[in-house]
């Protein structure tokens, strides 16, 4: 079977700048600072799109003292995307970065993991430090999409559509999801928050939000195995994505990384 080939792009609608010690636990004690780029992801060709994440709105941004560049819709209609068309939307988790728009697609299926679900309506909320990187009214955004039949669960890995596969990678969110996507250069793995940064995957360190430590360490590892290299593997919050990957024209340099072409290192 011959597969589909996609293009991939990351769109860049946010930043802040944090620092090592606030990224990674026992971060470099000078306090070294560090940026995190936020990103949403399309995976297309001629017969469809599909958008991975939804981002944050500019209020809940800022209530967190991030910095909010452009919204999610107008990221989209960079490449010619109408939110309005859009029928797949994959919530790779729950976080507040990630999630936090999904009335932007009135005609979309939204793809997510069982135990997310479970995860954000379940105990563990009653718990603040678990609950912090979630916000319940798109949790309940989510729950009316259950209700209206726009929901399609996953339990564990996944084939979504020939030449895009899904892979659960739980440790940073309960039920955090990869992309795997068939491209001119071969299959290639948004990670999202399975690794935020190269350095994620490279050397492991212990990203400061979690919900099992040991599984996400063992998630930096599967994610290696399934990409193969770091050519063909796309963090989530990495500013060198989008210095690393070329633009599709030079006036969205900085703003949209084109992934299926071979990036600079």
């Amino acid at each position: 079977m011959t597969l589909p080939i996609y293009e991939a792009y990351a769109i860049k609608y946010g930043e802040r700048m944090g620092t090592r010690g606030t990224m990674f636990m026992k971060g470099d004690p000078h306090e070294a600072p560090m940026a995190m780029d936020y990103y949403i992801w399309v995976i297309r060709n001629a017969e469809r799109t599909i958008v991975v994440d939804c981002g944050f709105g500019k209020e809940e941004g800022e209530r967190r003292g991030r910095t909010y560049l452009r919204s999610p819709a107008e990221c989209l209609t960079l490449i010619d995307v109408d939110p309005a068309t859009v029928e797949d939307v994959i919530i790779t988790h729950m976080h507040y970065d990630h999630a936090g728009n999904l009335p932007m697609f009135p005609k979309a299926r939204f793809h997510i993991q069982d135990s997310e679900m479970s995860y954000v309506t379940g105990r563990a909320m009653t718990h603040p430090v678990l609950r912090h990187s979630f916000v319940l009214e798109e949790v309940q955004e989510m729950l009316a999409m259950v209700y209206g039949d726009r929901a399609v669960f996953h339990d564990g890995d996944d084939d979504l559509l020939p030449g895009i596969t899904l892979h659960h990678f739980p440790g940073h969110a309960r039920g955090l999801m990869a992309v795997r996507v068939h491209t001119k250069r071969g299959w290639i793995v948004l990670a999202s928050d399975t690794a935020h940064y190269y350095e994620s995957i490279e050397e492991e360190p212990v990203f400061m939000t979690h919900e099992n430590i040991f599984e996400m360490l063992e998630s930096y590892r599967a994610l290696r195995k399934l990409g193969g290299s770091l050519t063909h593997i796309v963090p989530g919050h990495d500013p060198d994505v989008i210095k690393r990957y070329p633009a599709p024209s030079s006036d969205l340099q900085g703003i949209v990384a084109v992934l299926d072409e071979a990036p600079s290192r």
